[in-house]
């Protein structure tokens, strides 16, 4: 399939792929690497593949769930890519006893003074090694896709990572400092040192793609577009485009488009195609 037609089957097949991914919790394959569990959408490729990493929850539940995994599951289908996921901080396996599951089990593990941001980044670069090593992901074309907390984690991983060619985001978190959950710690130093606006300098000249809802009150609007732009200020002067694309769009809140991960995934398949 041509470009022109992939990107005409992704933006019609909207509702029909919602009830797909709907019924696809029993096609995931669960392994694990160096004690992380993950997970991937269908049987593991015969050779190195284009990769995309999706984040948003557990495992599970990003890769079957249709509100996370409809672009993904597209590219997938049309593109023939490999889905992964690992479990978010404090969700699926993460969860300890004790704990709440989820951001308000980051905030209080933040509370503690414990990283959440580093240690899944090293979760991830372990899982990434073992795909390149055993010969199921093409080291030339690895993503990311992330959704809200997802998006958040994303960026950190992509701005420790080398390898990773493009990054996808919905609805980011840009600074956990204006969740609800961490009303209490907005000077915490853990949560100011995470702020994306300090990956500025690591983001800038890579391939960004980040949606997100015109008065967004849940992660807050104004906060990812003061991020995007210093992103685009500490691209190099000699990159005559900074490759960042911001599509701020009328939504309710904390919301999406329709059409949103279609575009999404239209976009990535351009940046990993094969030059």
């Amino acid at each position: 399939m041509n470009l022109r037609c992939f990107f005409l089957s992704i933006l019609m097949s909207v509702g029909a792929l919602s009830g797909e991914s709907a019924e696809s919790a029993a096609d995931l394959t669960h392994q694990s690497v160096d004690g992380v569990p993950f997970a991937f959408i269908g049987a593991a490729p015969a050779r190195p593949t284009p990769t995309l990493f999706l984040f948003a929850a557990d495992r599970g539940t990003t890769l079957s769930d249709p509100n996370f995994c409809r672009g993904a599951r597209r590219l997938r289908q049309d593109a023939g890519f490999f889905v992964v996921s690992i479990d978010m901080p404090v969700h699926g396996d993460d969860v300890r006893p004790g704990e709440k599951a989820g951001l308000p089990g980051w905030a209080q593990r933040i509370s503690r003074n414990e990283d959440v941001v580093a240690p899944f980044v090293q979760r991830v670069s372990k899982v990434l090694d073992h795909l390149i090593r055993t010969g199921l992901t093409d080291p030339k074309r690895v993503a990311l896709f992330g959704i809200s907390r997802g998006g958040f984690m994303s960026l950190q991983v992509m701005a420790a990572e080398p390898r990773i060619s493009a990054a996808i985001t919905l609805s980011p978190v840009t600074h956990l400092a204006d969740l609800s959950e961490f009303a209490d710690l907005g000077q915490n130093a853990l949560v100011q040192s995470t702020a994306l606006v300090n990956l500025a300098p690591a983001l800038a000249g890579r391939p960004i793609w980040i949606s997100i809802g015109n008065r967004d009150r849940r992660v807050n609007t104004d906060r990812c577009i003061a991020f995007t732009r210093a992103v685009v200020a500490a691209t190099p002067a000699d990159l005559k485009l900074a490759p960042l694309h911001l599509h701020i769009m009328p939504t309710d809140n904390h919301r999406q488009t329709d059409q949103a991960h279609e575009q999404a995934a239209a976009w990535l398949l351009t940046q990993l195609a094969p030059r």
